[in-house]
C-alpha cells in the first residue's frame, strides 16, 4: 500500500523582544502552533544564548539582524517607545505585524502615522482581519474593556458618573528586567497598590477606547501587585442608568458566541484563567445604595489573553486562520 503525505502550509513567524515574559510566552505559543513556524526570535541583550522553550532550543539573535523580510508575520514585544520604529521597518518589507507595546494603541501618540486597528479581538474582529498591523491591547485594558463594553455601548453607564476599578496583577506584569522591589522576599506575603493618583499608563488607552464607544464616565483606576506569578483580577464598580432584571444578561447576549469569553454566575478567580486565553466575567448588584450599581469581576491571565495569547488570536485572523487555532481555551 502506498502512503501519501500532505504538506500543511505553515506561516513563517518572527518575534522581536523574545527574552522577556511575554516574548517567551509568544515563543511557546508559536512553537506549539500547528500553522506557525518560528523563523527567528530576537533578544539583543542575549544574542547568541539559548533558551529551552516548549521542548525545543531557541537561539536568540540580535534584533538588528532580524530578517524581517523573510517572514509572514512579526510579533513585536519590544519595549514601549522602541517597538514602533521596528513595526514600521517590518511593514516596509512586507511583513504583517502584531505590536504588543503601547506605541500604537489608542491614547498614545508614539507613532500616529501608523494606522493600526486596536486588537481587542472580540470587539474589533472585522478591522483586525483586514489589517497589516494591529495594536495589541494592554493586559489591564483587556480585562476591563471587555467587561465594560456591553454597558457603555448600550448607554447603561451614568453620564458624567465615575467608574471605579481596583485591579491586581501578578508580578510578571512588571516585566522581566530585575528590580529590587520585585524580588521574591519583597513580594511574598505582601500586597500593595502602585501608580497611585490615577496615573497608570493604561488609563489613556482605556479612556480613548471607552470614549470611542460613546462612554461619558470618569475612570478611577487603582492597580495592585499580587504575590503570584501571573493573572489579573479586576473589580469594577459601575453606576447604572437603570437596574436590569438579570445582571448577567447583557454579557451573555454580547458574548454568546465567543470562545474566549466566559460569563459565570460565580465570581471568577485566577485559578479559572491562568494559562488560558480567556476573559472570565461575573456581575452582581450592590445592595443598599441609592444609585443602581453593578459590581463586575473580570479575570485574565496577563501573559495569555492579556498579551501573547490575544496577539496569536489576532495573528490568526490576520493570516486567514480560525482565531482559536493554537490557543488554550
Amino acid at each position: 500500500m502506498q502512503c501519501y503525505a500532505l504538506k500543511v502550509h505553515k506561516f513563517s513567524i518572527g518575534i522581536l523582544g523574545s527574552s522577556g515574559y511575554v516574548g517567551r510566552e509568544l515563543c511557546s505559543l508559536v512553537a506549539q502552533h500547528p500553522a506557525f513556524e518560528l523563523a527567528f526570535a530576537s533578544a539583543s541583550s542575549r544574542a547568541g544564548s539559548k533558551a529551552r522553550i516548549s521542548g525545543r532550543d531557541i537561539t536568540f539573535i540580535d534584533t538588528d539582524e532580524a530578517p524581517l523580510g523573510d517572514v509572514d508575520l512579526v510579533f513585536s514585544a519590544l519595549p514601549h517607545g522602541v517597538s514602533g520604529n521596528w513595526v514600521r521597518r517590518a511593514l516596509e518589507v512586507g511583513a504583517k505585524v502584531v505590536d504588543l507595546s503601547s506605541d500604537l494603541r489608542p491614547g498614545n501618540d508614539g507613532n500616529a502615522e501608523v494606522d493600526a486597528p486596536y486588537g481587542l479581538t472580540e470587539l474589533m474582529r472585522e478591522s483586525v482581519s483586514s489589517a497589516s498591523v494591529v495594536a495589541n491591547p494592554g493586559c489591564y485594558p483587556t480585562a476591563i474593556l471587555i467587561a465594560l463594553a456591553p454597558l457603555i455601548k448600550r448607554g447603561l453607564t451614568v453620564p458624567g458618573g465615575t467608574i471605579s476599578i481596583s485591579a491586581a496583577s501578578g508580578v510578571t506584569g512588571a516585566g522581566y528586567t530585575p528590580r529590587p522591589d520585585l524580588l521574591f522576599a519583597e513580594v511574598a506575603e505582601d500586597f500593595r497598590a502602585y501608580a497611585l493618583g490615577n496615573v497608570h499608563r493604561h488609563l489613556s488607552e482605556m479612556r480613548a477606547v471607552a470614549n470611542a464607544w460613546g462612554g461619558d464616565s470618569d475612570l478611577i483606576f487603582l492597580p495592585h501587585l499580587l504575590p503570584v506569578a501571573r493573572g489579573i483580577l479586576a473589580t469594577i464598580t459601575v453606576p447604572m442608568t437603570q437596574r436590569l432584571g438579570n445582571p448577567l444578561a447583557i454579557w451573555e447576549e454580547e458574548y454568546a458566541a465567543e470562545p474566549f469569553i466566559e460569563v459565570a454566575s460565580e465570581a471568577p478567580s485566577l485559578r479559572d484563567v491562568v494559562r488560558r486565553n480567556v476573559v472570565r466575567l461575573s456581575a452582581t448588584y450592590a445592595a443598599d445604595v441609592r444609585q443602581p450599581t453593578l459590581i463586575v469581576i473580570a479575570a485574565v491571565d496577563n501573559l495569555m489573553k492579556g498579551a501573547a495569547g490575544q496577539a496569536v488570536q489576532n495573528a490568526n485572523l490576520m493570516l486567514g486562520l480560525n482565531e482559536t487555532v493554537g490557543l488554550p481555551g
